[in-house]
């Protein structure tokens, strides 16, 4: 008879995400980003809406300074949420695990208002470019930083927090210029 402790593990299948996942551990309400994450087509995209849409109803009811601190925390609360939520579902970059977008979209939009809508737009559809395209060193972290344990988490963010650094220096080009 075999040592079963020799034998090898076996691997479970991905876990789909679902309003009863999402709703089973904090985490997975974050980095699913409240069920934005759920929708089955451009699940990022949504994500980065419901970002929007977000940070303009929190600013009409929190100071600024308050604002400010919940988009310095959503990046460290982030990483937790996208680690735990990555490693339950089983898989390394969930496409439902949207909170990257969400706290990285919210930096954005933190260092560009008060601005326009057609600012807020135009900083959406760079930050979308970036995030979906990842030209140059958006792909470079997103290859880079990819990993297991507390580092899955990090490398979900890491490119989206570069996708951000780009949409920000291009509008500071396109402000400086214009």
């Amino acid at each position: 008879m075999p040592d079963a402790t020799l034998a090898e593990p076996t691997l479970s299948p991905p876990r789909r995400p679902s309003v009863r996942f999402m709703l089973s551990h904090p985490a997975h309400l974050i980095a699913l980003g409240f069920g934005s994450g759920l929708v089955p087509i451009a699940p990022g995209t949504s994500g980065t809406l419901w970002a929007w849409l977000a940070y303009v109803a929190m600013q009409h009811w929190l100071s600024p300074w308050l604002l400010g601190t919940i988009v310095a925390l959503s990046v460290p609360v982030g990483w937790w949420a996208c680690t735990v939520t990555a490693r339950n579902m089983r898989i390394a970059d969930p496409g439902a695990i949207v909170w990257d977008e969400v706290a990285c979209f919210w930096i954005v939009l933190w260092l560009v208002m008060p601005a326009g809508l057609a600012a807020q737009a135009a900083a959406f559809v760079l930050f979308r470019v970036f995030d979906m395209a990842k030209p140059g060193p958006v792909g470079w972290a997103d290859r880079y930083f990819k990993g297991g344990g507390w580092a899955g988490g990090f490398g979900i963010m890491m490119d989206d927090l570069v996708a951000a650094f780009c949409t920000l220096l291009v509008l500071a080009f396109w402000r400086h210029w214009a």
